[in-house]
């Protein structure tokens, strides 16, 4: 029988892409998972990695034997909560995967109404990029996942769409920062430094063809997968930045920024992605509504 924790070894390695990344995350050293992972190969009788370079790929081998254990950790997850609930636990487990496009604030926002149920439920929230996200999504090793965009056409991944709703945009500086340029909103914006969400986030092409609009070209100082490091290279100054509408204000209290204006035209859509056409489980149904709720009047 295959030695499961050589398996879960193997599967960590395929995962991060290196077994330097999976020690780290697994807290045992490489030559432990190396040696391991050399063991379920004498097991197999084949290769599982072969080094390009300096990475490690999957062989053809390596591929099969990821799918068969994507399906027997999924099932081990789904045995912990099935064996939780039999044990009058009734403590569910929520698994959420958030696009790293979605500010934090708002992931927050929109998942608070789950923790407030009256039967509890844990959340287990993982940041990824949305293609990344589906994939555990179609191995149902997620129960759903907020994206700022439906999911894209060119995926061929099983999956329902769910609009929450949308909100407009605000441009915020440091106060230091706002002193400096000239003129009212828009046209500060054109001797001002700019900071952009990366092209991760579909709201960079909004954003770019808006200021094409108004004849703005910023000098654009950087991008950002990550918008909570967009903020905080903002608060210290390095440049103006966009957040949703819907948070504005609470970003300026938090990060002592200033609103320098707003805009309509620039919309930033939310959704959750879900296995299901109709929602059933109590606390995504929560979500759901609640974020309605409170984006209908942004």
């Amino acid at each position: 029988m295959i030695n499961f924790k050589h398996l879960h070894y193997f599967w960590m390695v395929a995962k991060q892409g290196s077994i330097t990344k999976a020690s780290e995350h697994l807290h045992i050293t490489p030559q432990t998972i190396s040696g391991q992972i050399s063991l379920l190969e004498e097991q197999l009788g084949k290769t599982l990695f072969s080094k390009v370079g300096r990475n490690l790929e999957l062989t053809n081998t390596g591929h099969m034997v990821l799918s068969y254990a994507d399906e027997i950790f999924s099932l081990g997850n789904e045995l912990e909560q099935s064996v939780r609930i039999a044990s009058g636990d009734r403590t569910q487990l929520l698994r959420i995967g958030i696009a790293d496009s979605i500010p934090k604030s708002i992931a927050y926002r929109l998942l608070a109404p789950a923790m407030s149920l009256e039967d509890p439920v844990r959340l287990v929230c993982k940041e990824n990029s949305l293609e990344d996200l589906l994939g555990e999504l179609a191995l149902h090793k997620l129960d759903m996942i907020i994206a700022d965009g439906p999911i894209p056409p060119h995926l061929a991944v099983r999956g329902f769409n769910h609009f929450l709703g949308e909100c407009g945009t605000s441009f915020m500086a440091a106060p230091n920062l706002i002193e400096q340029v000239e003129g009212g909103f828009p046209a500060c914006l054109r001797s001002a430094p700019f900071l952009i969400p990366s092209d991760q986030s579909l709201i960079q092409i909004q954003l770019l063809q808006w200021l094409e609009k108004h004849h703005l070209h910023p000098k654009i100082m950087g991008e950002f997968d990550d918008r909570a490091l967009m903020k905080t290279f903002g608060q210290a100054g390095a440049g103006v930045f966009i957040v949703p509408s819907a948070i504005a204000n609470e970003v300026a209290k938090q990060f002592k920024v200033e609103i320098i204006g707003s805009t309509e035209e620039i919309r930033e859509q939310f959704f959750v992605i879900a296995t299901e056409q109709r929602l059933s489980n109590p606390a995504i149904v929560a979500i759901t509504d609640a974020a309605k709720g409170w984006l209908k009047h942004q």
